[in-house]
């Protein structure tokens, strides 16, 4: 009875909300096209990069990362988002994903549900709320993303509801989810994933952020309680230089039941100088620390524990268009990479890409 009550109540609102929205509705396209080639000193010979990099990862051949094409539909209350993608970075983000889900970049729809307020209900296939960095690398620092960006989710399903304040410092959501970097369960996991993100701009040159994940993304008969959070913050500190922050920390249960938990973190820090306004360089620094495997697994008794650093050059070729360079490398006490079948303790890499915004 109360869930039907709930349902009529619902409806009414959705119905009232839809015959007050008096604009026009507003259906726009758009697309993005990345194409790249990266060259791994170590050679593999099967040309995938290693397992714990999942954007511009295949070695010695000119490819596409991320090609997609996005179909926008907006009124004053209702609102909603389809895109349809490709490339190298779909297939080893959506590995998991059964069919034609695996193609599915973006799919949400949402409700305005204040008359006076931004307050909205979005649910379905969307880009994370943690980080900094996503898969559009034209919107990123670096060309490449960092270890941290790479090994937390790049999209989510689910539920969220979102509020953003008149004058637009403060943005905060709650989030119900399918899991970690899920559109479809794991098999016998009924288990509720929960997130949060709040951020707040208190000058226009400073934005700090919050985000979180709770939940389990495990069958049910081994369920590990996972907790993980990401904090970030981005100061543009001269007209020309700007530095951008972050670090994410995680636990996970050792196993079901248990007290005790099995940690990892990272810290990140990005300095980005820019001449003029076509040219830009970054500096990069950062570290991953997994002991346990717990994200990155690695077949050594001290997990994974690597220093990364890279450099990268953007020229903006047209207000659409760039073209990067960058090289980077990763380092570690332990033997962690390998260099033509034989285990190293450093990886360098270089990687170039032209991006396109349609």
């Amino acid at each position: 009875m109360r869930s039907t009550i709930f349902l009529i109540l619902l409806f009414a609102s959705v119905k009232s909300f839809a015959q007050t929205d008096s604009s026009q509705p507003k259906l726009s396209f758009s697309g993005y096209v990345e194409t790249y080639y990266t060259y791994d000193f170590g050679n593999p010979a099967n040309h995938n990069r290693p397992g714990f990099v999942y954007a511009f990862n295949r070695h010695n051949e000119i490819n596409l990362d991320l090609g997609f094409i996005k179909a926008a539909y907006e009124t004053d209350n209702l609102r909603a988002n389809l895109a349809l993608a490709t490339g190298t970075y779909m297939n080893a983000n959506y590995a998991a994903e059964p069919g034609v889900l695996k193609n599915i970049y973006e799919a949400t729809a949402g409700l305005k549900i204040s008359k006076n307020k931004s307050v909205w209900i979005d649910a379905g296939i969307m880009p994370s709320h943690i980080g900094f960095e996503s898969a559009v690398s034209k919107d990123c620092w670096t060309l490449t993303r960092s270890l941290l960006a790479d090994n937390s989710p790049y999209f989510e399903t689910g539920a969220k509801i979102s509020y953003t304040s008149s004058n637009g410092k403060w943005f905060l959501s709650g989030l119900v989810l399918n899991g970690w970097q899920r559109i479809q369960r794991v098999d016998g996991n009924n288990s509720i994933s929960f997130g949060h993100q709040l951020t707040y701009k208190p000058a226009n040159n400073i934005t700090l952020n919050s985000s979180s994940f709770i939940g389990n993304d495990k069958p049910d008969s081994v369920k590990q309680m996972r907790y993980f959070h990401n904090f970030y913050g981005i100061f543009q500190l001269t007209e020309k230089f700007a530095i951008t922050t972050g670090f994410d920390i995680g636990a996970e249960q050792k196993f079901k039941g248990s007290r005790s938990f099995n940690a990892w973190y990272s810290p990140v820090l990005i300095a980005k100088i820019s001449p003029n306004a076509k040219n830009s360089f970054a500096l990069r620094g950062e570290y991953y620390s997994d002991e346990k495997g717990v994200i990155i697994g690695t077949s050594t008794a001290n997990g994974f524990k690597t220093l990364g650093y890279s450099i990268n050059y953007d020229r903006l070729i047209r207000e659409n268009a760039m073209f990067r360079f960058e090289v980077r490398g990763f380092s570690s006490r332990y033997k962690l990479f390998m260099k033509e079948g034989v285990p190293e303790n450093g990886n360098l890499f270089l990687t170039t890409s032209l991006a396109i915004s349609l």
